[in-house]
């Protein structure tokens, strides 16, 4: 699940990104409205948490441009205003939720699984493609009964490519997916993570599923490409 944190006290949106990630959610973090709003438009978000008071444009502005140009992912208000005026106008601007600080992260994480699934935007925790399948609920995975373990990375880059199969994925659309906007590492970084893939789902078996898609990226599925 991909998460956007809209939230100027940079401390704040350090912690929850840190909290997130070790649940196994990738994030990405903005400190203004007007950046939060640029990173809608580029993203389909899972959950959007967003703070009201923002330099360049407020949170209630941010929701409404997004929601008129038919933004659809589910937005969460995080906030110190707590007036029930405040609460009506989120709500009524298409937030799906509101939470007031200081908050425990337990109830953020509640409210997020929620709001997913009252958008409907929890899909099916079990992914398969030919005798590899995934459980994302579980976080575990196996090929022809036996079990594969993976690191949090990449378990999220393989869910990527099942939720994605037979779709040729660019590596910077599974960078943006797996890590941040902002990540400055090592630039083959994709390839050598789908090597690490490669080694648990591939070797040994005659039907090879991750495809090397030659100056576009990469795909899983089953077959010759």
């Amino acid at each position: 699940m991909r998460v956007l944190i809209a939230e100027d006290e940079r401390e704040l949106n350090a912690v929850i990104a840190k909290r997130l990630a070790d649940e196994d959610y990738a994030t990405d973090s903005v400190y203004d409205g007007r950046t939060a709003l640029e990173y809608l438009r580029a993203t389909d978000y899972d959950v959007v948490l967003l703070d009201v008071m923002m330099p360049h444009m407020d949170g209630f502005e941010v929701l409404r441009k997004y929601r008129e140009e038919g933004g659809s992912s589910p937005v969460l208000f995080l906030t110190a205003r707590d007036s029930i005026s405040d609460r009506v106008t989120g709500l009524d601007g298409g937030a799906d939720d509101y939470l007031v600080k200081p908050f425990s992260f337990q109830e953020l994480l509640a409210r997020m699984r929620v709001i997913s699934r009252r958008r409907g935007t929890v899909r099916s925790s079990v992914l398969r493609v030919g005798d590899l399948m995934l459980d994302v609920a579980s976080h575990k995975a196996s090929r022809g009964g036996k079990n594969i373990e993976l690191s949090s990375r990449e378990f999220s880059i393989l869910e990527y490519l099942m939720r994605n199969a037979d779709i040729v994925l660019s590596r910077e659309s599974i960078r943006e997916h797996a890590w941040s906007w902002d990540y400055d590492g090592e630039s083959n970084v994709i390839d050598v993570y789908i090597r690490y893939l490669r080694r648990k789902i591939d070797d040994g078996y005659d039907e090879k599923l991750i495809h090397t898609i030659r100056g576009s990226g990469y795909m899983i599925g089953r077959g010759n490409v």
